[in-house]
């Protein structure tokens, strides 16, 4: 929703201020220079990504337009999950949790949790690092490094859509001086015209500098942006598991652990002490 509200005020602000100077609209639509443009972007981007990447990007940029922040209610079930499985390995062995481990979706535990079931990459990061804790003698700083790098490693390819949108946006100031000097190319062949005909054809080669600076810096680069914003937003619950894990290993007792991981929430999402202890409880 706010993407688009962005749209809006950035056509609305450039477009808005052009017409108070008295500019011509039809002057701006140009649209061979936007296929100049556009199409040189993506071919560029084809180049330059293999299939993998062109397909991550594909899928995370409509993210954009539906992603939220997670919610206060959403790290709660992730702290409640941790908290219910670290309970049952307390009282009945690390091994009794195994069953739940392997088919999450079955398991009475986990599926008091809908919305940690959806977020596949931190539901799998949770039980393979479950599976490490009952099946070897792991101590906490070792599994604080095998999280850690684990999480590096997620993060990294999260990062890459966010990264190959931003090179885009780079690349296209540039494109639209492609679109302009080829205007005034152009233009060259019309040096015996009137000097309006010169004129607008001078005005059209030079839309093609606006709008590669415009789609740079007004959409495609603020895209790139907002991605990073995700994959960022994403790693917190992978931080919360990660401190729960190591600090449970490290002999916590489960609601202590959960407490340590509540910590590293931010404060817009982050649950008091009262409404995780109500929660925990319920």
């Amino acid at each position: 929703m706010f993407v688009i509200i962005g749209v809006l005020v950035v056509i609305g602000s450039v477009v808005g201020g052009y017409t108070m100077h008295h500019g011509n609209l039809h002057v701006l639509f140009q649209p061979t220079e936007l296929l100049i443009i556009g199409g040189a972007a993506v071919g560029a981007f084809i180049i330059s990504s293999p299939g993998k990447i062109l397909g991550m990007v594909l899928k995370n940029v409509l993210k954009v337009l539906s992603a939220k922040n997670t919610s206060k209610n959403e790290f709660l079930e992730v702290l409640g999950v941790l908290n219910a499985v670290f309970s049952k390995m307390r009282k009945e062995g690390l091994i009794a949790i195994e069953g739940d481990i392997e088919n999450p979706a079955e398991s009475p535990i986990f599926s008091k949790y809908p919305s940690l079931l959806k977020n596949h990459h931190a539901l799998n990061y949770l039980c393979d690092n479950l599976k490490v804790i009952i099946s070897t003698n792991v101590t906490p700083h070792e599994l604080d490094d095998v999280m850690e790098i684990e999480m590096e490693a997620y993060h990294h390819e999260a990062m890459i859509p966010a990264h190959s949108v931003a090179k885009i946006a780079d690349g296209l100031p540039a494109l639209g001086i492609v679109a302009a000097v080829l205007g005034v190319v152009i233009t060259m062949g019309k040096v015996n015209e009137p000097p309006e005909i010169l004129g607008a054809s001078i005005g059209a080669a030079l839309v093609g500098t606006f709008l590669g600076v415009l789609l740079s810096y007004g959409f495609v680069g603020p895209v790139g942006t907002n991605l990073e914003h995700i994959a960022e937003e994403d790693m917190i619950t992978f931080k919360v598991i990660k401190i729960a894990l190591v600090s449970f290993v490290g002999g916590a007792a489960p609601q202590i652990a959960v407490e340590y991981a509540r910590r590293v929430i931010p404060s817009s999402a982050k649950p008091d002490f009262t409404e995780l202890e109500e929660s925990l409880r319920t």
